[in-house]
């Protein structure tokens, strides 16, 4: 990996690529900083570290912006957001279907849409997560009435909407014009400036869990290691593939043979990457943006609400039940984007090749479909087991240990963070194959 962006580096082109992707980076870092007007929060944030919660997990994907209410706070949430919801909705309406099907002018047009309604789930969050600001005392000063309160709410609330028109924005320029995908890029750098917090919370000699000395001189090590092995599990993962054989017949054009070979068209194992981690933790997040609504007062004294809300707090055993099944489904759903087993024979077909042993049209298709689901079904598996075993553990931990453990989060920043590096990478690699770079090459 280190080699291959060693080699990007020494191409001009691909420099100014990478440069324009850190300058973005660094922007968002910048503005991840930048505290909202009207808010007074304090280094020690609003979320506390010890906690599997949901905020937890906001603070993480956000590189801490939303722990400390700065103009990035909801970050690049809304947009995945909106893009689910219309990848959903091009399935169920068709008149969206049609402009997937309209090339470069329909793709435009729904990227349009995606933008519009980004900006109204931003506005939603935003305006919950400004109720939830001032129910905890963090708006200064508190206690306004009548125009100033009306004022005080429209800044802080309009604030955090332009961070996430911003960040959106900001992604928008990675792809077009920077390495790699920007909403995959952003999400990156969030996670990795929360690494030396999450390096102290397991190690730090005051206030980390080691500190506490006992077991956890023994199990603290342990999940280092489980780390380092994660981390070579999800390597493998992404480079597992099935092949399904093919065989292309001889034929004749003009004065040249072609075909007459034997080869293979590879499917990968993970085919979503890491997009149905990123798609089911968005829409885990719906229900505790709605609480934010709800005071604290009217959740306690409701046994119903209570129940609900709690199941959707990242060290609940049921939270991770719903991950695990949602995580499951939007494989399927992003494997039946990407691939078309319709259309795969098709292309086999109308290039003279055949599967071994499959007649060519439909039940080459049927074929194609079999495998694919059975794939996806094993690559969204092995994906669960990197996002499930922290949580896993951190019930193990809670239930044995005498001050608990979290890990909860780690399992899914974990894929994030090595799945769109290895994904950056292999980008580099296509790039530089484009561009004829010999020392790549050789």
């Amino acid at each position: 990996m280190f080699q291959t962006i060693a080699n990007a580096w020494k191409v001009a082109d691909l420099r100014k690529k990478m440069l324009y992707t850190c300058l973005i980076v660094l922007i968002f870092r910048i503005g991840s900083a930048i505290p909202v007007p009207f808010t007074n929060i304090g280094v020690e944030g609003i979320v506390d570290p010890s906690q599997g919660t949901f905020m937890n997990y906001l603070s993480m994907m956000t590189g801490d912006a939303f722990n400390y209410g700065t103009i990035f706070a909801m970050s690049i949430t809304p947009y995945i957001n909106s893009s689910i919801i219309m990848q959903l909705l091009a399935v169920a309406i068709p008149a969206l279907e049609r402009l997937q099907q309209e090339g470069e002018e329909g793709r435009k047009k729904i990227a349009s849409i995606t933008r519009f309604v980004t900006i109204v789930l931003g506005l939603l969050q935003s305006t919950a997560y400004f109720f939830y600001l001032r129910s905890k005392n963090f708006v200064t000063p508190a206690g306004l009435t009548g125009f100033a309160a009306f004022f005080q709410a429209v800044t802080i609330i309009a604030c955090f909407t332009a961070g996430t028109a911003l960040i959106m924005w900001l992604g928008e320029r990675i792809n077009e014009n920077g390495i790699g995908n920007g909403i995959s890029i952003i999400l990156f750098a969030g996670i990795v400036s929360r690494i030396p917090t999450l390096i102290t919370s397991l190690y730090g000699p005051k206030n980390g869990y080691i500190a506490h000395g006992g077991a956890y001189y023994v199990v603290t090590p342990l999940i280092g290691v489980m780390l380092i092995l994660m981390i070579a599990y999800i390597v493998w993962m992404d480079n597992a593939d099935r092949r399904i054989p093919i065989n292309y017949a001889k034929r004749v054009v003009g004065r040249k043979m072609y075909g007459g070979q034997n080869t293979h068209m590879p499917i990968k194992v993970n085919m979503s990457g890491v997009m149905p981690i990123i798609f089911a933790s968005s829409i885990l997040s719906v229900p505790p943006t709605v609480q934010m609504f709800i005071s604290a007062d009217k959740i306690s004294n409701s046994k119903f609400l209570t129940g609900f809300f709690k199941l959707f707090t990242s060290d609940h055993w049921a939270y991770a039940i719903i991950y695990f099944v949602f995580i499951i489904a939007f494989a399927y759903f992003y494997a039946s984007i990407q691939y078309n087993p319709i259309e795969m024979s098709k292309n086999i077909r109308e290039n003279g090749g055949s599967v071994p042993g499959i007649r060519p049209g439909e039940p080459t298709a049927r074929y194609i479909g079999k495998i694919i689901n059975r794939i996806t079904l094993l690559g969204a598996l092995l994906l669960s087991i990197v996002a499930l075993v922290p949580i896993i553990v951190s019930q193990i931990g809670k239930a044995t240990l005498p001050n608990g453990l979290n890990v909860s989060l780690g399992g899914t920043s974990i894929i994030i963070l090595v799945g769109v590096a290895l994904e950056t990478v292999k980008q580099l690699e296509s790039q530089m194959m484009m561009r004829h770079y010999k020392g790549f090459l050789d």
